[in-house]
């Protein structure tokens, strides 16, 4: 006849239990929260992708990359570096008489250009004229009133007394154009960054 287990055999057995289903509930935890660490990830890397790509042709997106700092400016030394952004331009993050702003940097423009929201968050008064400048773009003639914007500072770069143009019809864009690019003593384009070196470099006081 095979022997009884004994009280000690019975609390060996209850321990060795405990000692299993806490394995497995922790091996079920540690799997689930991998798991669940896995598709996060690749619901967050899959979210930045959709974002990357619509904003190289949804202006609304490309904002969100920007904020994103998926794109973005550096100084590096004497010279400020901007990324390209996925829409492929550069945009420059600037500060127009204490009001900041995002600027696409467009040197096939004659001239820096100011959406009237822009012109009004900045204080920036038109210039009286009698006729409004009419300018060519892309999408046809457009009329625009004329301003001296004081001072514009990128980084270690400040322009002042630059001419700009206002209209509504720039919608929300702002454009700097090549009367600002000429300001500087050079800029260019290595590779997906765009260099831009001041004559004088004026740091921004800590």
């Amino acid at each position: 006849m095979l022997p009884h287990p004994t009280p000690d055999t019975h609390l060996y057995l209850l321990i060795a239990l405990v000692a299993i289903a806490v394995a497995v509930v922790l091996r079920i935890r540690v799997l689930r929260s991998i798991l669940s660490f896995a598709i996060t990830a690749g619901l967050v890397g899959l979210l930045i992708l959709v974002v990357i790509q619509r904003g190289r042709f949804d202006p609304y997106f490309s904002r969100i990359v920007s904020a994103l700092h998926l794109g973005g400016q550096n100084v590096v030394g004497k010279e400020v570096r901007i990324r390209m952004a996925p829409d492929g331009h550069f945009w420059a993050h600037v500060r127009i008489n204490g009001v900041d702003r995002r600027m696409l940097i467009d040197s096939g423009a004659t001239l820096t250009a100011l959406s009237t929201g822009t012109a009004e968050a900045a204080g920036l008064k038109t210039d009286d004229q009698l006729f409004p400048v009419v300018l060519n773009t892309a999408n046809g003639a457009i009329t625009a009133r004329t301003a001296t914007l004081p001072a514009l500072r990128l980084g270690d770069i400040v322009a002042r007394d630059l001419p700009v143009v206002v209209s509504p019809a720039f919608g929300d864009t702002d454009v700097l154009g090549m009367n600002f690019l000429s300001m500087l003593k050079s800029w260019r384009v290595e590779g997906r960054e765009l260099v831009l070196e001041p004559h004088h470099p004026q740091p921004s006081a800590v």
